[in-house]
């Protein structure tokens, strides 16, 4: 069957909790999201779901947004801040949504399917703003498929340092998702370079409470690794049909007016 004909026998509609427990083991997160504000459900036309013996193909859950996101700030200059706390939560809570899981059935992957399901669901919400988080969005950026906007946190400075120590002993950078390949590399150093990448791996893990006295060895390296590779993107998407402006004039109106006593 081709992909394309199984795109056209699949349709998204409102869903539900069991749809996403159905896939939810499918997921690379193992927290549960939080409280849904809307789930939508890709499921198949009838023939298909018999053949393949699923209900679901895929879902997406919305959730209420985070307080508080450092890089929505830079994605939206700031629009969300400079409110006391209760009015900054009461603007954020109206105007945004959150997408908090996008599964598919990994038989129906590679399809086009996830970003399908982003797309024709985004303004179903009614908010002006929709915004996601993703761990795995470097690797496969659907959400950017669907219209969303990518922003990149900035690699913290220590991590950064200890890329260049490892570089400087001879583990480059597309090596570091490889724990048991630069393990081996570490393994093999000569004594002064050994010395060398063992004092910046402990000043680089004077941030991580705990772990700062790691011993060395494979475990410690996957941790470190993890550190290193871990840059989770920030995405979002406005709603051309609704003025975000608007709103926060409101908003900023009303404070004014209580801080006046009116």
């Amino acid at each position: 069957m081709r992909s394309c004909s199984i795109c056209k026998r699949v349709r998204i509609i409102h869903g539900c909790l069991d749809d996403y427990k159905q896939l939810a083991h499918y997921h690379y997160r193992n927290s549960q999201p939080g409280p849904s504000a809307a789930i939508f459900a890709l499921k198949p036309a009838p023939e298909l779901a018999g053949a393949s013996h699923t209900k679901t193909v895929g879902v997406i859950v919305y959730t209420m947004p985070s307080p508080s996101l450092e890089l929505r700030n830079v994605a939206t200059n700031n629009f969300f801040a400079g409110f006391d706390k209760s009015t900054q939560l009461a603007l954020i809570n109206k105007n945004i949504r959150c997408i908090s899981r996008v599964i598919i059935e990994p038989r129906f992957r590679g399809l086009g399917l996830a970003s399908r399901l982003v797309r024709q669901t985004m303004s179903e919400m009614n908010v002006p703003v929709i915004e996601a988080m993703a761990v795995m969005g470097l690797v496969n950026p659907f959400f950017e498929k669907a219209g969303m906007k990518a922003y990149t946190a900035k690699m913290p400075t220590r991590c950064i340092q200890l890329i260049e120590a490892l570089s400087i002993v001879g583990i480059e950078k597309r090596e570091l998702i490889h724990p048991q390949r630069v393990q081996q590399k570490l393994n093999r150093l000569p004594a002064p370079k050994a010395e060398f990448i063992e004092l910046e791996i402990r000043r680089f893990l004077q941030s991580y409470g705990k772990r700062r006295n790691s011993q060395p060895g494979l475990e410690r390296t996957r941790y470190i690794l993890s550190k290193l590779t871990f840059r989770p993107v920030y995405y979002i998407w406005f709603n051309p049909r609704y003025s975000i402006l608007d709103t926060r004039c409101s908003y900023a109106d009303r404070e004014s007016s209580i801080e006046n006593g009116e």
